[in-house]
């Protein structure tokens, strides 16, 4: 069993008189700074060259894995595609939305979604590859990413066009918790819905004691998201285009639960039986 996967690798005149030439000395003053305001057609992208918003760094998963199982090959290969076209995406939203948001908008808007989908990608590929030899251990340590800066993140001239995947800016995102219940209950009166996702608990096999605490603490995370979502959608009612909810709010928060109950079946593995089947419950749907 060897491993044969592809480097995904991730990843522009003289002057008759006084009065003449008075005259001209102002066209060519003004006409000079005519031209530093327009230098080409390319000054945006040389400012954005010079004041990039930087790029997103993660480790690389493919060399931290074992010997994969031929029968598991084509499963962790697509996984590890998806990590890289995380990225990507990462990449292109920090340039989207470029100059948005506060000091913690980057966080929790760009690299807290992406380690959910990385976690997500990570444990589907420690499944595959442990449903015919050892599951490999401590990959969720490779999910969290970095940004490496370029320069100022702060231009004003981008994302103006991109809608339906462009989270809001929200400043203090860490706290949207406090207050969770009653925003959830507005969702309802604003007449923008609620979100409805499968309940994990009543799944759940009998769980070894030592196990029980980091269980109820994620299930108490899958609560959590449910009741941040239902917040965003009060917050964000009227925004972006027909799949603005989908794209922004129910897909980021099915990443979250596939990491959160996938948390809950390796603690119980540790000691039991690794509960099979929960991912089903990750998906959430919209109640109006």
């Amino acid at each position: 069993m060897s491993r044969a996967l592809p480097k995904y690798n991730k990843r522009r005149v003289g002057f008759i008189g006084g009065a003449a030439a008075l005259a001209l000395s102002g066209a060519v003053i003004a006409g000079s700074a005519l031209a530093g305001e327009s230098s080409g057609d390319g000054g945006d992208a040389n400012a954005r060259t010079l004041a990039g918003p930087g790029t997103i760094s993660c480790p690389d998963v493919a060399l931290r894995l074992p010997a994969i199982p031929a029968s598991a090959q084509a499963e962790v290969e697509r996984n590890l595609g998806d990590l890289d076209t995380q990225i990507a995406e990462a990449d292109k939203r920090l340039v989207d939305t470029a100059g948005q948001g506060g000091p913690d908008f980057v966080r929790n808007a760009i690299l807290g979604p992406l380690e959910d989908k990385r976690v997500a990608a990570i444990n589907r590929i420690a499944t595959a590859i442990g449903r015919t030899a050892e599951r490999p251990s401590g990959l969720d340590a490779l999910a969290p990413c970095s940004l490496d800066a370029e320069g100022s993140a702060g231009q004003d001239d981008a994302g103006a066009g991109e809608e339906a995947t462009t989270p809001p800016a929200e400043d203090g995102e860490e706290d949207a918790g406090q207050g969770a219940g009653e925003d959830a209950g507005q969702a309802g009166d604003t007449g923008v819905g609620t979100v409805s996702c499968p309940d994990v608990a009543p799944r759940l096999p009998a769980i070894p004691a030592s196990a029980q605490a980091e269980v109820e603490r994620n299930l108490g995370d899958l609560d959590t998201q449910i009741a941040e979502a239902d917040k965003r959608l009060v917050d964000t009612a009227g925004q972006g285009g027909p799949d603005f909810v989908r794209n922004a709010i129910l897909g980021p928060l099915e990443d979250k639960r596939v990491a959160a109950i996938n948390r809950i079946a390796t603690a119980i593995g540790r000691t039991a039986e690794r509960p099979s089947g929960l991912d089903s419950l990750a998906a959430c749907t919209l109640t109006q």
